[in-house]
C-alpha cells in the first residue's frame, strides 16, 4: 500500500507543477494570445464596430 501511496503522491506533485506552469504561461501577455482561445470565443479580436455603426445609420 505504501508503494501505491508514493506513486499517487508523485502524480499529485507532477499535476500541481503542471497546473502552476500553465497558469504562469497564461499570465504572460506575450504568450497568452497564442495559448488561450478565450478572446476568439468572446469575439474581441474581430472588428464588429463597422456592423454596429451601420445598424445605427439605418
Amino acid at each position: 500500500m505504501k508503494k501505491v501511496e508514493r506513486v499517487l503522491f508523485k502524480l499529485l506533485i507532477i499535476q500541481l507543477f503542471c497546473l502552476l506552469f500553465s497558469q504562469v504561461l497564461l499570465r504572460v501577455e506575450a504568450i497568452s494570445p497564442y495559448i488561450s482561445k478565450i478572446p476568439q470565443y468572446e469575439g474581441v479580436t474581430k472588428e464588429n464596430i463597422t456592423k454596429i455603426v451601420e445598424t445605427f445609420d439605418q
